[in-house]
């Protein structure tokens, strides 16, 4: 197996006892209680904002998206460093050990500010009442907040490549397990969003926000344990001594000596040699295609609309569909009210439904018709998701509209803290198609 090395930094060879299965349920576990524990802030972090520190509704939100835009670009550093310096796994731990110390900090920033709104209940949204946070609360807040952040950053892009380093893919066996791990992969963070979007949204508007926390910073350092425990068994991949600012630089140095190239490409038949030139940008993108194969990623530069366009609609279901739930009835009987954030699940409940059907139905059916291995192209399954993520939007602005007219109808205008006469069932149709057209989408550009 070259270029893997034990934790000890022996190469390791076939009949060695490291990797497999029994890493990568160690590293599944990881997965599911990091995704647990950063779900759960970012699910209802426009309700701590809009409640506790007393931000107004757009404050609240351009506040949620700064902090999810940089969590979501942090992960490009993480990946820089780890393939670099220190490496995946060493990479993970001290992520991990950032990760803990930011939510021990935010469950500390949360106790401190209900300890000095003793005289009003932060945990039900009744805060008419209440001081406003002082700046030292907010500051100690967002330094938390981003703390997280960071730890994220570097856990994310390193888990999941660590997670497949323990299968040798020129192994036949090991192949289809390393095809198998993604999927209960998959499983495990929607199992870890399902259980953050059903407890801890629960706990965060209806008991504390400092229990909240708590919860999660308590699972962030169970996940860190168990990845220790599995250091024995884990196999490790050799480190490019390339920089990577190297690498970089000479991809830009290519592109400038072969600008004026002209590029070779074959008629139909793949017989008759065609010559043009291509431009700096088209030649970038070409170099950076090649480049790109040695982290195992495609076509990056081709991604970035998708993933911009698409990551634009997650926002808006962690901050607009959140705000909506909140100002409806949630009354689910026996004295219930279902948290306006736990309405999430449903976008992971139908990628956990709908990826058995889509492997044992339509991905025949598509090599059938298309013969394509993957049922149909990687640009159409992005072109359904941009398509399915449209349409969710398009879902949320007439709910919307029916929610004000409903409001305009009963007089509940200005009368925020009242929940209007409409059921928050409403909302799920935009939640389901987001799940859908996010689930195309990321699986396309995996």
């Amino acid at each position: 197996m070259g270029g893997m090395v034990d934790y000890k930094g022996r190469p390791i060879s076939r009949s060695a006892t490291t990797g497999g299965w029994t890493s990568a349920l160690f590293i599944i576990g990881v997965e599911t209680a990091e995704r647990f524990s950063y779900s759960g802030i970012s699910s209802n972090l426009i309700s701590y904002l809009t409640g506790p520190l007393r931000q107004s509704t757009a404050a609240g939100a351009a506040n949620a998206n700064a902090w999810s835009g940089t969590a979501n670009m942090l992960p490009i550093l993480g990946a820089v460093v780890a393939d670099s310096w220190l490496g995946r796994y060493r990479t993970i731990l001290l992520s991990s050990l950032l990760y803990v110390l930011g939510l021990a900090l935010l469950t500390l920033s949360a106790a401190l500010l209900s300890l000095g709104s003793s005289d009003c209940d932060l945990s039900k949204g009744e805060i008419s009442s209440c001081p406003p946070p002082s700046p030292f609360h907010v500051i100690i807040f967002f330094f938390s907040l981003y703390l997280v952040a960071l730890g994220q950053g570097g856990h994310k892009p390193c888990v999941q490549a660590f997670g497949a380093d323990q299968f040798d893919d020129r192994d036949p066996s090991e192949s289809k397990a390393r095809s198998s791990f993604f999927n209960w992969w998959y499983v495990g963070i929607c199992l870890g969003c399902v259980a953050a979007y059903m407890v801890l949204n629960y706990i965060q508007d209806y008991v504390s926000w400092t229990v909240a926390f708590g919860l999660q910073c308590a699972a962030m350092a169970l996940a860190l344990v168990v990845f220790m425990l599995g250091t024995k068994t884990y196999r490790h991949l050799v480190l490019d001594d390339k920089s990577p600012f190297l690498r970089i630089a000479n991809v830009y140095f290519e592109v400038f000596r072969n600008r004026k190239t002209p590029t070779t490409t074959f008629d139909e038949a793949g017989e008759t040699p065609l010559l043009h030139e291509e431009t700096q940008f088209e030649s970038l993108d070409h170099k950076a295609e090649v480049t790109s194969v040695h982290y195992h990623v495609s076509s990056p530069s081709k991604q970035v609309d998708s993933i911009c366009i698409n990551s634009l609609t997650e926002e808006e279901t962690q901050t607009l569909f959140t705000k909506q739930g909140n100002t409806m009835e949630r009354d689910m009987g026996f004295g219930y009210q279902i948290p306006a954030a736990s309405l999430q699940l449903f976008s992971s409940i139908v990628v956990v439904v709908f990826v058995p059907i889509y492997d044992l139905v339509l991905v025949p059916i598509g090599r059938m018709f298309a013969g394509n291995p993957s049922g149909i192209t990687m640009l159409q399954r992005i072109g359904i998701g941009m398509v399915l993520s449209a349409a969710s939007m398009v879902s949320a602005g007439l709910v919307e509209m029916k929610r004000l007219k409903t409001a305009r109808d009963f007089g509940l205008v200005d009368m925020p803290n009242l929940p209007l006469p409409m059921s928050i069932w409403w909302l799920v149709p935009q939640y389901v198609v987001f799940g859908y057209s996010d689930f195309e989408i990321c699986e396309s550009l995996h």
